[in-house]
């Protein structure tokens, strides 16, 4: 019970200096009426409300993962900060393959299975993500084609 009472207090002064960061957001006077604070306050509303709920009714006693489940979240957080260094200078595809590959196979340990989420997750989001939403991504690194 203290962990989640802990955890739910952390994240309430987390998600205050998050509203008060919202609030210092600079508006230009071509803004929508909602303007661009509406949503970062509207997420640490909610962030604050989850946490209070936590403090005030905390779980009796959280069971914690084992050693190879928390194994398992270090190697998650290993390949998507690689990921994220990786996109820039070696383009979507291939990264992205990469880690959707290695997630899959946390997931479900079949390697034919993890090659073909990760390809697929590849090119779908990159065929996503450049043509239908319009963002400027390189598919490869940029010298080479």
């Amino acid at each position: 019970m203290a962990s989640d009472r802990i955890f739910g207090l952390v994240t309430l002064f987390v998600a205050l200096a998050y509203i008060a960061g919202a609030t210092q957001i600079q508006t230009s006077f071509l803004a929508d009426p909602v303007g661009p604070k509406a949503f970062p306050i509207l997420i640490g509303a909610v962030a604050a409300l989850c946490s209070l709920y936590m403090i005030v009714r905390p779980d009796p006693d959280p069971d914690w993962p084992s050693a190879r489940t928390w194994g398992a979240l270090l190697v998650a957080v290993i390949v998507l900060v690689a990921y994220a260094y990786a996109l820039k200078p070696m383009g979507f595809i291939v990264p992205t393959a990469i880690a959707a590959g290695i997630l899959s196979y946390q997931i479900s340990p079949n390697p034919k299975a993890a090659v073909a989420a990760g390809c697929g997750l590849s090119l779908g989001l990159f065929i996503l993500f450049k043509y239908a939403l319009g963002l400027s991504l390189f598919a490869f690194p940029r010298g080479m084609f």
